[in-house]
């Protein structure tokens, strides 16, 4: 096992420049969450192993050659851009309305160099490259790729990411085992009262003075009814009401998530959101349509993969840390414990104080966290390939 790292590492090397040319060509020319054919069609053929098993309508699952005998190892990386409008300066920046702003297009590039690496080892076990859609939007594409089979198919055991992460520091990689991304569930709240003039407020029922008290009362919802040991986000994105300032409207509206680090803490959390919500809106005279939206589950690295890990990135010279969460959601969540294990590291970019953070739109990695990712993701697998590391 030692030898064999020594050597993917050596050869990795040489696959980096290729690698960090295919990263801006990735950049420069981002795809939207379903839109991801053109990525894909890229991605696939810089892998150099054939067009792959098609998933997810826009996905791809590309096997790497290798010995047939025993599981898969599965590495993903995500395809899709974010709607926001870069701002980098960079030579190679995105001018569409598009951009990579998580960091994706560095993981698709660090996953081609892994694996065309791994080609050149032979590792002993089956790598499949996932080229996975929409991981910024829903439906999920992982849930998807999971629902399909097709990693069952593949004889797939274990699922490796690693995710850039500008709240870590440079050379620090986090193997952190348990929940280490939140679940996430998103809501609307229209509440309906009774509109009229503003100059006669004791003749109204103001749905805007209830959604008000709303937005601040849901944050007891986080700070007094959960345990504050595994926490609770309870954030409020967009209000919207009315169409003048001397009229009161009849319906006033939010949208916002509700995210949580232990599972068992949802079901009772969505239940205080129903209270809260509902009995607000009666306190001004007013009612309440609520509709949730679950989208992620809270992501569970599986422990043995995570404590394997910590060894091959001390040994491939990383600062490991172990304590690293996030109250992110990821849909990575998907393959740990639905018929595979996962594991999802978190590859520092540099000081946590001033460094923009992800989906900002000056966030732009350097090409050396192309390198950073690689090694991550090879620690997976030789993580997976421990004694014991198969079921």
């Amino acid at each position: 096992m030692t030898d064999l790292a020594a050597r993917w590492r050596a050869a990795l090397v040489d696959e980096l420049p290729g690698a960090v040319e295919l990263r801006h060509r990735l950049h420069a020319d981002p795809r939207a969450s379903g839109d991801e054919e053109d990525t894909a069609r890229v991605v696939a053929a810089a892998l150099g192993a054939g067009e792959g098993l098609r998933v997810a309508k826009t996905g791809r699952l590309v096997e790497v050659p290798g010995e047939r005998a025993g599981p898969a190892v599965a590495l993903r990386a995500e395809l899709d851009a974010l709607p926001i409008v870069e701002r980098t300066g960079a030579a190679w920046a995105s001018d569409s309305g598009l951009m990579h702003a998580c960091g994706h297009d560095v993981h698709l590039a660090a996953l081609v160099a892994v694996c065309r690496a791994a080609q050149r080892v032979e590792v002993p076990r089956r790598l499949v490259a996932v080229l996975q859609p929409r991981e910024e939007t829903a439906p999920s594409g992982a849930l998807d790729i999971v629902e399909s089979g097709a990693l069952e198919e593949l004889g797939v055991d274990t699922v490796i990411g690693a995710h850039v992460q500008p709240r870590l520091a440079h050379n620090v990689v986090s193997a952190a085992p348990g929940p280490v991304n939140a679940s996430t569930d998103e809501f609307e709240i229209v509440l309906h009262g009774q509109g009229g003039h503003a100059g006669y407020p004791h003749l109204v029922r103001d749905p805007v003075l209830a959604l008000s008290q709303l937005v601040v009362s849901l944050q007891q919802l986080a700070s007094r009814r959960i345990d504050p040991v595994h926490g609770a986000v309870c954030t409020v994105g967009r209000i919207h009401a009315g169409t003048a300032a001397n009229v009161v409207p009849n319906t006033a509206t939010a949208l916002g998530s509700l995210r949580l680090m232990r599972a068992s803490d949802r079901e009772h959390a969505l239940d205080v959101l129903h209270e809260i919500v509902h009995s607000t809106a009666r306190a001004y005279g007013c009612s309440a349509d609520l509709q949730i939206s679950p989208c992620e589950p809270v992501l569970v690295n599986d422990p043995a993969l995570a404590t394997a890990a910590q060894t091959w990135l001390l040994d491939g010279g990383a600062d490991v840390d172990v304590d690293f969460r996030s109250f992110g959601a990821d849909d990575f969540a998907h393959y740990c414990g639905t018929g595979t294990r996962g594991l999802m590291l978190f590859v520092g970019l540099g000081d946590t104080a001033g460094a923009p953070s992800l989906h900002d739109e000056v966030f732009l990695p350097e090409d050396a966290a192309v390198g950073q990712i690689a090694r991550a993701l090879m620690a997976g697998y030789l993580a997976a390939l421990q004694p014991g590391g198969y079921e």
